[in-house]
């Protein structure tokens, strides 16, 4: 693994690969738990929350993956001609540290569920550090093995074979919850609210998805099927949720539903969905992080610190307080809604898709700006991370994200003035 942009003739992933990998990375626990979270706005707001969240979060998600799929560049890379080549390492740190964390919660919730579906044999099977530890190891060698021939292989199996055990789960949890949904009433959470819960999950990947898409055949064919595959999947995953919590209250609605498939007989597929959907989830935190770390210094070996990021995730997981799960998402919002607001404005409207890839990685060039900072972008990305925070702790009714965002790209798009007339010479 290195830096520099991947060769059209090692581009070796299509659109099926994307479909599977990204409805891969939704099938998770932890999409179901945040699914739950929606639950005071009652069944069909929730629902509506859901679906306009996603087709938000997931456009701005894929259009991220455009920058990969265009240059075969990293996704820190791809920070670079808007922040600057020093100025894209503050988000690949701010990124390893939000892959981290994501990495042990999704351990934490798989090493939960994997302990409560082995209760009934007891002993070491029923101890969620067991479980987090296997997992963990799992995703590591799951990562370490991304890209490879079998690696598609097993993607492809374990997404297959997954998809049809969440048909079970699907279908358990209706029958057991039916139309009762329906009938419960709305506690009160302002939609905008719920809707950035839900933006915040698919924007969590922005900073990652051109990790993969940089090894795509075409760029649209990556851009649909990233966009459709985690679509589908992870607005399906938030209906489980917020159907679970609604009907029984319960504040771990994916506990919930693999206690009702463990009590109907089907432990051991319940069993393989946490195990191979929080690996097939997690394994891209743990390879990304990896890819941020290249961005900032190629000094370390990238399989060394891809096993840094797989055993530390492990030991935070065994730590990490998950009653803090809710304000992790609405941080991530925070820090990378905006900070892509630039990006996004600086490549689609400034440079019209267009980059200099000597530059690029060029000390004193064309993207060095003032001492490897773009100043005016770190500018615009701390004038949205205020308007998110704002709006966040003010609790007014409008969103964080949609605002911080067009606040960034604007002020950027604004200040950007010269470099605008320096590119359309």
């Amino acid at each position: 693994m290195d830096i520099q942009p991947v060769n059209p003739s090692e581009r070796n992933l299509g659109g099926v690969d994307y479909f599977l990998l990204w409805a891969g990375v939704a099938i998770s626990l932890a999409e179901i738990w945040a699914g739950g979270f929606l639950a005071p706005m009652g069944f069909w707001m929730g629902f509506l929350a859901i679906i306009l969240g996603h087709i938000i979060g997931n456009t701005f998600m894929a259009m991220g993956g455009i920058m990969g799929s265009d240059h075969g560049i990293m996704a820190m890379v791809s920070v670079r001609p808007s922040f600057g080549i020093r100025g894209s390492n503050l988000a690949a740190v701010l990124n390893i540290i939000q892959l981290i964390g994501w990495a042990s919660i999704m351990l934490i919730i798989g090493g939960r569920a994997g302990a409560t579906l082995g209760e009934s044999a007891g002993g070491i099977l029923a101890l969620s550090q067991f479980w987090i530890v296997i997992i963990g190891l799992g995703t590591l060698i799951w990562a370490l093995c991304t890209g490879k021939s079998a690696w598609k292989i097993m993607q492809t199996t374990a997404v297959i074979a997954l998809l049809l055990v969440i048909m079970a789960m699907t279908g358990v949890s209706f029958r057991e919850f039916g139309s009762e949904v329906l009938a419960v009433k709305p506690k009160g959470m302002h939609f905008m609210t719920g809707l950035d819960l839900v933006i915040a999950m698919p924007i969590s990947w922005l900073p990652v998805v051109a990790d993969y898409s940089r090894f795509s055949k075409r760029t649209m064919p990556a851009f649909w099927n990233t966009w459709w595959g985690y679509f589908i999947v992870s607005c399906w995953m938030y209906v489980l949720g917020l159907t679970a919590t609604l009907v029984t209250g319960e504040t771990d609605p994916g506990m919930l539903i693999l206690d009702l498939m463990g009590k109907i007989g089907f432990a051991v597929p319940a069993l393989i969905m946490v195990v191979f959907s929080t690996i097939t989830s997690d394994f891209p935190d743990v390879y990304s992080a990896t890819c941020s770390m290249m961005n900032i210094s190629e000094k370390i070996s990238a399989k060394a610190f891809m096993w840094i990021v797989g055993i530390f995730s492990i030991l935070v997981a065994l730590v990490f307080p998950m009653d803090h799960y809710e304000n992790f998402l609405l941080f991530i919002g925070a820090m990378f809604v905006p900070l892509f607001g630039v990006v996004l404005t600086d490549y689609f409207l400034i440079r019209r898709r267009r980059l200099n890839l000597e530059e690029i990685y060029k000390v004193g060039g064309e993207y060095w700006y003032y001492k490897g900072f773009n100043i005016r972008a770190l500018a615009s990305w701390a004038v949205g991370f205020v308007v998110f925070e704002f709006i966040a702790i003010m609790e007014y009714p409008v969103g964080a994200s949609i605002p911080s965002m067009a606040v960034s790209g604007v002020l950027y798009f604004i200040l950007a003035k010269g470099e605008r007339e320096k590119i359309s010479v």
